[in-house]
Parts: C-alpha cells; sequence; structure tokens
C-alpha cells in the first residue's frame, strides 16, 4: 500500500491495518521456519508496511495530543 494511502486512513483503520499486517507477518515468520517461503521479498515488505503503519499511528496519537493540550 501506499504511503499517501495510508496517510489518508484514520487512526482505528491503521490499527486494523496493523493487525492485519501482523498476522501476515506471523503467517511468513512460520513459512520461513518450515522452509515453505518461496519469495522472502514478502516478508521484507510486510516488515516495511507495519513500520509504517506504525509510525503513522505515533504522528497521528502525537498529534492529537498536541491538539489537546493546547
Amino acid at each position: 500500500m501506499e504511503l499517501s494511502e495510508l496517510k489518508e486512513m484514520s487512526a482505528a483503520d491503521l490499527r486494523v491495518k496493523e493487525r492485519e499486517t501482523r498476522e501476515e507477518l506471523f503467517r511468513f515468520r512460520l513459512k520461513l521456519r518450515t522452509n515453505q517461503l518461496d519469495n522472502r521479498a514478502g516478508y521484507r515488505k510486510a516488515r516495511r508496511e507495519l513500520a509504517r503503519v506504525l509510525t503513522l499511528i505515533n504522528q497521528k496519537a502525537r498529534a492529537a495530543k498536541a491538539a489537546g493540550s493546547e
């Protein structure tokens, strides 16, 4: 998913995306350990997507906190 698409999502949607990506990473790790993973690039891509989602969640939380304290 593109970064611009992720930025347009709400915090709740980002939490759902985080959960989905974590589940996808779990499946990738399971396949990796059982030598059933054919394409390791998907694993790396999922890790990076999770990092993007978590970064955006933190940014939105900080922005909401800053807006609330003003």
